[in-house]
């Protein structure tokens, strides 16, 4: 079950990072968003949440002065431009502390000590199918993921996201465990962060490889390999 997760900030560009980086984490539910510190109170006076993205420099109230209002059973992650007050956040019992601007990876690692989201690996199967399945550690669960529905793999470093038509899934696994799970004659490895889907490839230039309207670097390492095998199927 996701958890549900508020944000508490008063800049927009910061709340929309945090929107964006919520929707990619499959064990987080955005129930609501506020620039206005009472506000957010008044909504935790009637709704249950169990996470809080807050920011600390903000007007009426700090974020240090809601963390101690609000329930202790409410998981406070601080998010704020200033590392001066990381102490006194930690004194707090906060889950971390996120110093603007915030990237994903620093997000997840945040995240992923809600210890909500359970470990996932991906299972070979020969390469002889159509589809590869996701196992989720500790649930006895399997995640069919069909080859077709793959757009590419990104390298998070600790973690690799599989952009696919529908959603994205997000597994502690290393970019050469997906590779190996995965049939040659589809998918191509174009940059130490990217294997693509060869049949998903829209248009490419001598830099880029554009999937999805997303643009994707080609690294100088696998440029040679990339472009012969265009050529193979070149009119």
């Amino acid at each position: 079950m996701a958890l549900k997760c508020i944000i508490v900030d008063d800049e927009p560009p910061a709340t929309r990072i945090l929107e964006n980086y919520i929707e990619k984490v499959s064990f987080l539910e955005k129930v609501g968003v506020f620039n206005d510190a009472l506000k957010a109170l008044e909504f935790l006076n009637t709704q249950t949440v169990d996470v809080i993205f807050l920011d600390i420099q903000m007007p009426q109230l700090t974020g240090l002065q809601i963390s101690r209002i609000i329930s202790k059973d409410i998981k406070v992650i601080f998010t704020t431009a200033y590392p001066d007050f990381a102490l006194e956040g930690f004194e707090l019992n906060a889950v971390d502390y996120l110093l603007k601007p915030i990237s994903f990876e620093r997000f997840y690692q945040a995240v992923s000590k809600l210890n909500t989201e359970p470990k996932m690996e991906v299972l070979s199967n020969g390469n002889s199918s159509d589809f590869i399945f996701v196992k989720t550690d500790g649930k006895n669960k399997f995640q069919k993921l069909f080859l077709d529905e793959i757009l590419y793999v990104e390298s998070l470093q600790n973690y690799v996201c599989i952009h696919t038509l529908k959603h994205q899934i997000i597994t502690h696994s290393s970019l050469k465990n997906v590779i190996e799970s995965l049939p040659e004659k589809h998918f191509i490895q174009i940059h130490k962060s990217y294997v693509i889907a060869v049949k998903q490839i829209e248009s490419t230039d001598s830099f880029s490889v554009f999937i999805n309207n997303k643009e994707l670097p080609i690294g100088a390492t696998f440029k040679d390999a990339f472009f012969e095998r265009i050529d193979q199927n070149k009119m």
